[in-house]
C-alpha cells in the first residue's frame, strides 16, 4: 500500500498513484499529500489513479468526511478525475462525488487512463516524479 506523485509542468496535469489496499488510514495520508502537492503545484488538471487499488478498505465515513472537506484548489480551475477501472473503486468515487456535492459536481470518474486523456484531448504526455 503507497502512494506516489507525478507532474507534468507542459500540461499542468497532477497526478496521485494509489497501490495496494486503500485503507482509512492510508486515504488520509493520500488527502494530506494530495492538498500539499496542489497547493505547491496548482494545476489545471488533477488525477487521481486507482487502477492498482488491489482493496477498498476504507469506511464509508472516512469517503464522506473527506468529500465534504473544502477542496484545495477552490472553483472550476481543476479539472478532477478519478480512474476507477473496479466495480467497486466506481462505487466508491461515486459515493465521493455525491457527498462532496457541490465541491466535486464536476468531477470526472473515468475507467481508464486513456479515457482521461481522450476527455481533455490530449496525447498521453510524461509525468516527472514528485519528491
Amino acid at each position: 500500500m503507497s502512494f506516489r506523485f507525478e507532474f507534468d509542468p507542459a500540461n499542468k496535469i497532477l497526478i496521485t498513484w494509489i497501490e495496494g489496499e486503500l485503507t482509512d488510514d492510508l486515504i488520509r495520508k493520500v488527502d494530506a499529500g494530495m492538498r500539499r502537492r496542489l497547493a505547491q503545484m496548482v494545476p489545471s488538471v488533477h488525477i487521481v489513479e486507482c487502477s492498482l487499488v488491489t482493496k477498498f478498505s476504507m469506511s464509508s465515513e472516512s469517503v464522506r468526511y473527506l468529500a465534504r472537506r473544502e477542496p484545495e484548489l477552490q472553483g472550476n480551475s481543476c479539472r478532477r478525475f478519478f480512474v476507477m477501472p473496479s466495480s467497486a473503486g466506481f462505487f466508491v468515487a461515486r459515493m465521493f462525488k455525491i457527498a462532496g456535492e457541490p465541491h466535486y459536481d464536476s468531477m470526472t470518474i473515468a475507467r481508464s487512463l486513456a479515457e482521461v486523456f481522450s476527455t481533455l484531448a490530449i496525447e498521453p504526455t510524461r509525468f516527472e516524479p514528485l519528491e
